[in-house]
Order: structure tokens, then C-alpha cells, then sequence
């Protein structure tokens, strides 16, 4: 074991934010793990946290620099005054594109690594890269690319696994998704991929498409979270689908069925169907455009935090100026706008993905709906790290788990981000 493996890191002064509330103490970091959370209680009956060789930062100061300083000494101890900021569990972003002008399907680890980047700047420290419709051929160099990429590289969110939104959706919901690519389950097709990689946790599709019932349980014989998305499904094929495997709702309201009507009779929809079903996880894209205050507020009083995963689902221009983008990438992508603080088609009919960022997400939860800021982080953190299945070292501050950890202040401006254990020298 090596020095910085030894030393220990201490953030003192913080709000802790937990899974059941806010609560003021420190918090120890050995190596890449949390190894004590102390209470305030705890402190002021004798912790020895506070004796310590270095003092680093206070007052709420940023501490990104000097922390990144300080960590390269070899000091034993480590204490790092939070100044009262909010100590938090990392973001993981379970739906993106990209961002900071990358698309995660350019081809390159140059591309990859600069959206990575940019959203650990807004505290994401675990991602889940996500692709768009488009022919086999790219789907599998994707793949390739990223089966030679470190998920772990120092100064990046951990990769934690691959989501691949499409090929198969309905095409009179396809949304931003370039409608020549849609097809139907193919099990050759599918099967071409799955055996191409294990690094696939998700896949979302329109379970009632041909095919779509065997594909379902191929995904969930392989243990692959399944989402719908993009479909055309009513509430009883949802049911059917769910009582198969299927897990979530992708980008919950945006390009699925509601409540219709058939010869006179009113049918209701996936959105019901995500209602209905305690067990069904939903995404939501809390970016403020996506759906209204109302809506989130009525998602929030019916799912609870326990069930609601904030995503981005950011495309290349999130942490970028207005102007316009292509979302995906060369000729299988689509040209888009970014104004108004969302990305749309050039016709400006439909939105095209969000240039949202996971603490925007949070910051935008907590000032339209009456959830509190523990249970606006939660969703960011510890329910999509259950959906994903890594809950056991990801998504709180708890002692044995992952140290990633976020200091923000009252508008939930990032102060400092901390990646397994390693102050994050992007800024």
C-alpha cells in the first residue's frame, strides 16, 4: 500500500447529506473508499478526527486547486474545512449522449474522455454513455472503442457500463431519433451485439414491436436492465412487459403513450402504466423544459425519490453556447439548436435531447417541487445506483462505499468533486 493509499483525508464542518436527511459531521476518505462518517454528536464526545498534520481550505472557500495541492504532498492526514458547504454523495448520470462538444458516439477516446469531463465538473462521478438509433455497423465500433477504454480512468466519472437507447422503437414515436435507423428486433442482429461485449447494462426499446417479447427475455437472462422508450405500447402491454423483465421508463412522458382514445373507448397508456407499477423505475430530465413544474410534482407525489432516476439525457452541446449541433454523430446524426436552455430539431417542432447537467437537474427538482434537497440528491445518486444494480458501493455517503463525494453550497454550485478517492483536477 502507497502513501496515498495510507493517508487519511478528513472533510470536516460539512452537511452531510444521507439518505434520510441532512446531518452535520466529517468524513474520512482512506485510499478510494469512505471509512467514517462521524456525527456532530460523535465529534464533540471525543472523535479524534480533528488533530491533524494539514489544514487545507475553510470558511466555504472552493477547495478544487487547493485541495488538488495539497493532495500531491505526502501528508499522512489531510483535513479539509468545508466551511458549513454540503457534503454529498457523487451524481450518476444513468442516460447522456455527451457534452462539452463530444458526442459519446464520435469514435474517439478523445471525444469520450472530454464529455466525461465536463460533466464530472457538475458532479457526475459515475455515467453511463449512451447511444443513439443508427446502423450495425456503428453500434458495434462504438462498442469496440469503448471495450479498450479504461472505466475507470483518473479524472473521469467511472464508466459503470454502456446504455443503448435503440435501434428498436416505434417509429411514429421517434422523437429526435433519426427515423431511417428504426427497425424491428432482429435476434440475429441483437445477438451480433450481446456476444460483442459484456459491457452493456441497459437497453432501451418499444417492447411491443415484433420481436420485442423474445428480446426482453434474452435482456433479462443476461441480467441487462431494460427500459422502454420510444413506443407505442398501452398500459396492458406495459403490464405484460413488466411481468417479463422490463424495469423502467426512458425519459418518462417524452415519446410514449397516454391516456387515447379507440372507437370511443378511452385506453390508458405507458404513462399510466408507470403510475400503476410501484415496481417501475422512471426517468425524468428535470431540466426545467422537459416537463413542466406540475408534472414533476405530480411524478414526485406518486414515485417517490425511491423511484425516480434524474437523467440528463444530455447530447453534445450541454456546457456549451447556444448556437447548433449535430446530435449523434457524422451522417447517421441529426442537426439540432440549442437555445432557450434545451436542444431541438432545426424546425423547432420537438426537442432533441437536453444540454442539461446533473447538478442542474437537482437544482431544478428542488426549486419546482416540494422535495427536499436530500431526496432531490437521491435521485441523482442512490436510485439510479439500485436501477443499475452498484448500490453497494455507489450512490451514499456510507462508510465501505465508493468515495465520491461532491461539496456544493445552498444553490447547489459544485465546490469541489472528489472521484474514488481523488480530488478531480478538470476545472
Amino acid at each position: 500500500m502507497n502513501k496515498a493509499e495510507e493517508r487519511e483525508i478528513w472533510i470536516k464542518n460539512a452537511r452531510i447529506i444521507t439518505e434520510t436527511g441532512i446531518v452535520s459531521g466529517s468524513v474520512m476518505v482512506r485510499g478510494s473508499k469512505i471509512e467514517r462518517v462521524v456525527r456532530k454528536a460523535e465529534q464533540e464526545s471525543g472523535s479524534r478526527e480533528g488533530e491533524a498534520d494539514t489544514y487545507v481550505c475553510g470558511a466555504g472557500a472552493d477547495i478544487r486547486f487547493p485541495a488538488r495541492e495539497i493532495m500531491s504532498a505526502e501528508q499522512e492526514k489531510v483535513i479539509i474545512d468545508a466551511g458549513g458547504l454540503y457534503l454529498s454523495p457523487g451524481f450518476i448520470d444513468i442516460h447522456t449522449h455527451g457534452g462539452g462538444g463530444c458526442d459519446f458516439m464520435d469514435g474517439t477516446l478523445e471525444a469520450i474522455e472530454t464529455a466525461c469531463r465536463m460533466h464530472l465538473a457538475h458532479g457526475t462521478t459515475s455515467i453511463v454513455p449512451t447511444t443513439l438509433a443508427g446502423s450495425q455497423e456503428g453500434l458495434l465500433s462504438f462498442l469496440a472503442l469503448f471495450e479498450g477504454m479504461e472505466q475507470k480512468k483518473e479524472g473521469c466519472p467511472e464508466i459503470l457500463g454502456l446504455h443503448l437507447e435503440g435501434p428498436y422503437f416505434a417509429p411514429g414515436q421517434k422523437g429526435a431519433q433519426n427515423p431511417a435507423w428504426l427497425r424491428n428486433p432482429d435476434p440475429k442482429e441483437y445477438m451480433e451485439v450481446l456476444s460483442a461485449t459484456n459491457r452493456i447494462c441497459r437497453w432501451s426499446f418499444a417492447p411491443e414491436l415484433s420481436g420485442g417479447a423474445a428480446f426482453l427475455q434474452e435482456l433479462r437472462r443476461r441480467g441487462i436492465v431494460s427500459s422502454l422508450a420510444h413506443s407505442d405500447a398501452d398500459c396492458r402491454q406495459v403490464f405484460q412487459a413488466c411481468e417479463n423483465g422490463l424495469a423502467a421508463l426512458t425519459h418518462f412522458y417524452s415519446c410514449m403513450t397516454g391516456v387515447t382514445r379507440r372507437h370511443g373507448f378511452r385506453t390508458a397508456g405507458a404513462i399510466e402504466a408507470g403510475y400503476l407499477l410501484d415496481s417501475l423505475y422512471v426517468e425524468v430530465i428535470a431540466d426545467g423544459c422537459h416537463l413542466p413544474e406540475e408534472l414533476l410534482s405530480l411524478i414526485y407525489k406518486i414515485k417517490g425519490a425511491e423511484r425516480i432516476c434524474l437523467v440528463t439525457d444530455s447530447m453534445r452541446a450541454a456546457g456549451m453556447p447556444d448556437g447548433e449541433y449535430l446530435l449523434g454523430s457524422g451522417q447517421e446524426g441529426i442537426r439540432c439548436i440549442k437555445e432557450d436552455g434545451v436542444a431541438k430539431l432545426q424546425d423547432r417542432s420537438a426537442f432533441a435531447g437536453s444540454v442539461a447537467t446533473a447538478d442542474r437537474l437537482v437544482r431544478t427538482f428542488r426549486r419546482l417541487t416540494d422535495a427536499p434537497l436530500y431526496q432531490a440528491v437521491k435521485m441523482m445518486s442512490l436510485t439510479p445506483a439500485t436501477l443499475m444494480g452498484v448500490e453497494e458501493r455507489k450512490g451514499s455517503v456510507a462508510e465501505g462505499k465508493d468515495a465520491d463525494l461532491l461539496l456544493f453550497d445552498e444553490e447547489i454550485r459544485i465546490k469541489g468533486v472528489m472521484a474514488r478517492g481523488k480530488f478531480a483536477g478538470v476545472y
